[in-house]
This record gives structure tokens, C-alpha cells and sequence, in this order.
């Protein structure tokens, strides 16, 4: 794994996530979705399984990067890779918590 990937890769899947959710949760409170036979239980269900599945990954990140296998060599490479893995993981934790606490569609 190249340094640069260790170091973009966390937020760039925050990016991604981020984006897919809330596209979901777009799709969820057009017509489409119940054009489609889904209610907004689907949705919710959906959407929780979009959250956890980003959750997951960001936690799957961060514990590659503090594993030998995938850590730098460079002290300062790992620190700062280890510090936006972290970043991500929270970002990914709480922009994304409303869409699975609020009400899906105001």
C-alpha cells in the first residue's frame, strides 16, 4: 500500500458513504421508492444497513492501518494516516447518525 493511499483512502470512503446515504435517503423519499412496492420501514432499514456498512469499513480502515502489514515505514506517514483514519470514523459517525435517528422524510 502506497502512502498516499493510506493517507486518502479513509476520507475518500467518508466521501462515497456520505454521498451514498444521503442519495439513498433521496431515493427513499421519492416516488420511485413506492413506485417500487417499498414502504419507508424498507427505507429506514436500508439506510440503517448503508450506515453500519460505512461504520464498518471506517473501523476496518483504521485497524488495517495499525496492523505491520499495512503501516508505513515512515513514522510520520503513520501518524498522519492514523489520525485522518480516526477523523473519518467520526466524520463517518456523525454526519451520517441523523439519517439514521431522524425521521426519514419531512
Amino acid at each position: 500500500m502506497t502512502d498516499i493511499l493510506r493517507i486518502s483512502v479513509p476520507l475518500t470512503a467518508w466521501l462515497a458513504a456520505f454521498s451514498a446515504v444521503y442519495g439513498l435517503q433521496g431515493l427513499v423519499c421519492s416516488d420511485r421508492w413506492a413506485e417500487a412496492g417499498l414502504d419507508l420501514a424498507a427505507g429506514r432499514i436500508a439506510m440503517t444497513a448503508a450506515w453500519a456498512a460505512a461504520v464498518a469499513l471506517q473501523s476496518a480502515f483504521l485497524l488495517a492501518l495499525r496492523s505491520p502489514r499495512f503501516a508505513s515505514r515512515s513514522a510520520f506517514v503513520r501518524g498522519v494516516s492514523l489520525t485522518l483514519a480516526i477523523t473519518a470514523l467520526v466524520a463517518t459517525l456523525w454526519t451520517l447518525l441523523p439519517v439514521v435517528t431522524t425521521s426519514a422524510c419531512l
